[in-house]
């Protein structure tokens, strides 16, 4: 915390409120418009001084956290042992310059992560930024002069998805969009993933079903289903990792008339899979089939799960 490893720190900045030895001292005193030096032992400190000094916002861990917050990895720290002229390189960058102080304002970061291009579909090196100030988190293409989006935090949902993804530190971003989700799916190299600081929810269920139309009488196509059990939205996909929902099915509570049942409506039959499930709504029967037994009982227990859910406004 001490300016480069500084030992027996018996002299103060009280314009920084951090303790520094004698060497750092000298370099200190020449800075005057960033720096105030005393002897801790030597000088007189008056009683405004010596709160400034013990306030607990001011100190050395509180000053490496502001003026080191983002010293490059590749930067060369001086050591007490080192040359003066090193150290002065040092203090100068940190405290006049300012060259590591983190630029974005507190709560906020900014990083790069591998996202999975929309049509692409390669991973692309992104740069991400979060913005706890305005609410909202922006991605960066090359190409683009400005962010590429602009996701307010709000409307954001993060969670692990490491088998989708096929990495194991894949994360799901998922937002509104128009009255439509969109999903990135994105992962870190080294797994810090202190850019996306919380991971607010996990989807209840997710697979494949087969899904027909509303005369029940359209071919019964394969979908990806993700059941959000917050939103209480079914959204289908056409694969996993599509950016964008085909659609959705509102799921609301047993008291609003909604129900989910075993089996599919008399005449109509899957295409491949037979075992069937039918969403029941005020307005219209959705009707699906499950590849087998085992994932339609799963299906039934999750959206009754949210069924039996008072919706709340």
């Amino acid at each position: 915390g001490q300016d480069p490893g500084s030992v027996n720190p018996e002299w103060a900045s009280y314009k920084l409120g951090i303790f520094i030895c004698l060497n750092c001292s000298g370099i200190h005193r020449n800075l005057p418009e960033v720096s105030r030096v005393k002897s801790i032992h030597l000088d007189f400190w008056e009683n405004d001084l010596v709160e400034v000094q013990m306030e607990k916002t001011h100190g050395n861990l509180w000053a490496k956290a502001k003026y080191e917050a983002k010293v490059p990895p590749f930067y060369y720290i001086p050591h007490s042992k080192d040359c003066l002229v090193l150290k002065e390189q040092w203090i100068r960058a940190k405290y006049e310059r300012e060259e590591f102080v983190a630029t974005t304002s507190a709560g906020s970061r900014e990083g790069f992560l591998w996202k999975r291009g929309r049509d692409s579909r390669q991973f692309l090196k992104r740069q991400f930024l979060l913005s706890a100030r305005e609410g909202v988190l922006k991605y960066y293409t090359k190409e683009s002069k400005g962010p590429k989006a602009v996701i307010s935090i709000k409307d954001l949902n993060t969670m692990f998805q490491t088998e989708k993804i096929r990495n194991p530190h894949g994360l799901q971003i998922t937002y509104s969009k128009e009255g439509q989700t969109r999903n990135l799916f994105v992962y870190h190299e080294s797994g810090k993933v202190n850019l996306i600081p919380w991971i607010t929810r996990n989807y209840f269920k997710e697979g494949y079903m087969e899904k027909t139309g509303p005369k029940h009488k359209e071919a019964f196509k394969k979908r990806w289903f993700s059941l959000d059990s917050l939103e209480r939205n079914l959204l289908y996909f056409k694969d996993p990792l599509d950016a964008f929902e085909l659609g959705r099915v509102f799921i609301g509570s047993k008291e609003q008339g909604y129900e989910v049942q075993a089996g599919l409506p008399r005449g109509v039959r899957g295409k491949r899979w037979k075992a069937g499930l039918t969403i029941v709504t005020p307005h219209r029967k959705f009707v699906f089939v499950c590849e087998n037994d085992r994932e339609q009982k799963e299906w039934i227990a999750a959206l009754n799960e949210v069924l039996s859910q008072p919706v709340t406004a």
